[in-house]
């Protein structure tokens, strides 16, 4: 049973620009977690589920219409080398859903009518392996064998019952493919969202062959891109649209570099909510940020994105 019972998010996008959250590992760092080992945030799937509730609610007071589950780093193999069998990994997963559903109920009773949607993370391959190779993509695997590796957690993220699966921070067109083709078997909305540099996917290939695997996809309802610097978000959102006719999702992150050895940001932050209405121009109603980009700055983007 997905959160949001009036209009669809596809519906919705029709009529508007929507807004996103932040960055979820930001702001549980910033409630006092602890986030150094390989799982990252989900590991407080199973350690403390209470704490990324929190950090769902400080999203909504900031006024974010759609809520990222907590399951971006979350997969069969990556708790399974911390003991964490398949049963139990199955559970997390749909805990996650739960989790962000309950924050929503909790808004929604605070403020009856609003809309939220929940959005299953689905993380790349790259994510699993703790070691920043989402940021480059080319794993030496197949397509079919990346969606071997997806099509497990997918199914369980989606018998959680989401509003849309959101496919992010993909970093080459060979895992987009394979993720959009297993979760097109789950029937429910989807977006594509890619990580870019230099004005092209990761692993380097052109946004207009990036972007054109969502082309003609029904279940596809929003493409484009996250977890970048903000300079790249406009010229993005404007190849997406134009490849693929389709509303665009993009939430950069603060525009700081992130350290795969050191596990640490560097550099300052760029990310500045008045390029929101850059975004809109260019066709993006799927607006929010990433990493670094906590409840302040989505306060700030919901205010420019108020009619």
């Amino acid at each position: 049973m997905a959160v949001n019972s009036g209009r669809t998010l596809a519906e919705a996008l029709a009529e508007g620009p929507v807004l996103l959250d932040g960055g979820l590992s930001n702001q549980l760092e910033a409630q006092g977690c602890d986030l150094s080992d390989a799982l990252w945030s989900a590991r407080l799937l199973a350690d403390a589920p209470e704490q990324v509730e929190a950090a769902h609610l400080a999203y909504l007071r900031a006024g974010a219409q759609v809520l990222i589950t907590a399951s971006y780093q979350a997969t069969f193999e990556g708790f399974g080398r911390h003991g964490i069998g398949p049963e139990r990994t199955g559970a997390l997963l749909a805990r996650s859903v739960e989790l962000a559903r309950r924050a929503a109920g909790a808004a929604r009773r605070a403020g009856p009518g609003r809309e939220i949607w929940v959005a299953a993370s689905v993380g790349p391959y790259g994510a699993m392996l703790a070691d920043g190779s989402e940021y480059r993509g080319r794993y030496g695997l197949t397509v079919s064998e990346l969606e071997r590796f997806h099509r497990p957690r997918v199914a369980a993220l989606a018998e959680a019952g989401p509003d849309i699966l959101a496919l992010e921070t993909v970093p080459d067109v060979d895992e987009a493919e394979a993720v959009v083709r297993v979760a097109e078997e789950t029937g429910l909305p989807i977006w594509l969202s890619y990580s870019v540099a230099g004005g092209r996917t990761r692993a380097g290939q052109s946004l207009e062959e990036a972007f054109a695997v969502a082309a003609g996809r029904e279940q596809v309802v929003a493409v484009g891109v996250n977890c970048c610097d903000p300079a790249e978000a406009e010229e993005a959102v404007r190849v997406a649209v134009e490849v693929t006719g389709k509303p665009a999702v993009v939430y950069p992150n603060s525009g700081e570099g992130w350290d795969a050895e050191g596990r640490g940001w560097t550099g300052t932050s760029t990310f500045d909510p008045g390029r929101v209405r850059a975004w809109t121009g260019a066709g993006a109603r799927l607006v929010g940020g990433c990493c670094r980009v906590g409840p302040d700055r989505i306060k700030e983007l919901a205010g420019l994105l108020e009619p």
